[in-house]
């Protein structure tokens, strides 16, 4: 089994937009992650969410303490809300809890919960889990529209 990432709970979409246009705007596409955290104003433990995440779906890339922006980085902070939209939707497909959320097709996130648990994901085995799922498909799968909720269940859409 191939072990895939998983999208940090704590991080957003409007922070994932501040990220590359600071990167893109501020220092043309590449700084140091400390110079980074400086302009940003905020401290490391709040900045190291969106940028695992952004990493994770290859809007940025990190070396030696360095973050620069992606070709995929770019196209998205250049793009209106449709085109980030689909954006977003291609790259979390390949990553967790998504994947699994995609084979199951339509569920409650306690059924999700257990099958990401099942399958060797325990990011989300903890009492803030289910919290934790509800924030991430709301935030990247909902928004997104690879998933639509219905009452308690979510539903693949694309």
């Amino acid at each position: 089994m191939i072990m895939k990432g998983v999208i940090d709970p704590d991080s957003r979409i409007a922070d994932l937009v501040g990220l590359l246009y600071t990167l893109t705007n501020i220092f043309n596409g590449k700084t140091d992650l400390y110079m980074l955290e400086k302009e940003m104003e905020v401290d490391v433990d709040d900045l190291m969410p969106i940028v695992y995440t952004a990493s994770l779906l290859n809007f940025v890339k990190l070396e030696n303490g360095d973050i620069s922006i992606t070709e995929k980085g770019t196209e998205f902070i250049r793009s209106g809300i449709k085109k980030r939209k689909e954006i977003i939707r291609d790259s979390i497909r390949d990553v967790e809890p998504f994947y699994t959320a995609i084979e199951m097709k339509r569920f409650k996130l306690e059924d999700l919960q257990k099958e990401l648990i099942r399958n060797g994901i325990q990011r989300f085995n903890s009492p803030s889990g289910l919290h934790e799922l509800e924030v991430i498909f709301i935030e990247w799968g909902v928004y997104s529209g690879l998933f639509k909720k219905h009452e308690e269940e979510y539903v693949l859409v694309a």
